[in-house]
């Protein structure tokens, strides 16, 4: 291809503008070249939460938004992800103190499926008992907060710091904490993805019953 042509395709691509999620107020997120605006669908864009409010205190939050309608000139995202970044999680860290991590896989009023991953530091090392009945209440505190919320609710409590110091209140209580964060939240399913798996589950399980 001759260099004229290549810079002809390249004329061609329409650029569109990136935002955030309304529940970020649509702060633009940059932009993205594309020939079709099919190709733009499923994209993922990178940002930190320091960068959405202007705050550099808050750049060890990072957040990833994918791609799900597209106009003519600009493509509109949800929430993909959130986590720390790797440094702000090693300054947390203390030696002869104990890391308490947990994985829970909640469903929202709204019916998406997120996994949340709490982390808790103690100030000392703490015994098996007391790791375990800090786990236990990280879960049980993580699955309550789900159980009557919506996906935007949750994440916005994660995402500015109110459900990890709930947490932290509680789980104080069980052995002297410094700090609990939610280290990861990761959107695992839509509420049409979680009604089409309850539905194939139900087939399924239909299927495994004989006639007598």
């Amino acid at each position: 291809m001759s260099e004229r042509s290549v810079s002809r395709a390249k004329q061609e691509k329409r650029w569109y503008t990136l935002f955030a999620p309304e529940q970020f107020d649509r702060a633009e997120l940059g932009e993205t070249p594309a020939d079709e605006p099919d190709q733009v669908l499923g994209r993922t864009v990178e940002t930190t939460l320091g960068d959405l409010t202007n705050n550099a205190s808050e750049n060890n939050t990072k957040l990833v938004f994918r791609v799900t309608d597209v106009g003519s000139d600009a493509a509109y995202t949800e929430f993909d992800s959130h986590s720390l970044t790797r440094d702000y999680l090693r300054s947390l860290v203390r030696r002869g103190a104990s890391k308490i991590d947990a994985y829970v896989t909640v469903l929202t009023t709204d019916d998406y499926r997120l996994q949340v991953q709490p982390v808790a530091f103690t100030t000392k090392k703490a015994d098996a008992s007391q790791e375990k009945a800090i786990r236990e209440t990280m879960v049980e505190m993580v699955e309550a907060a789900a159980a009557d919320r919506t996906a935007e609710e949750l994440i916005d409590g994660i995402v500015e710091g109110r459900l990890s110091s709930a947490i932290y209140g509680e789980a104080k209580t069980i052995y002297p904490l410094r700090r609990v964060e939610i280290q990861k939240t990761t959107l695992e399913a839509s509420p049409e993805e979680v009604a089409e798996e309850e539905a194939t589950s139900v087939d399924v399980d239909e299927g495994d019953v004989s006639a007598d």
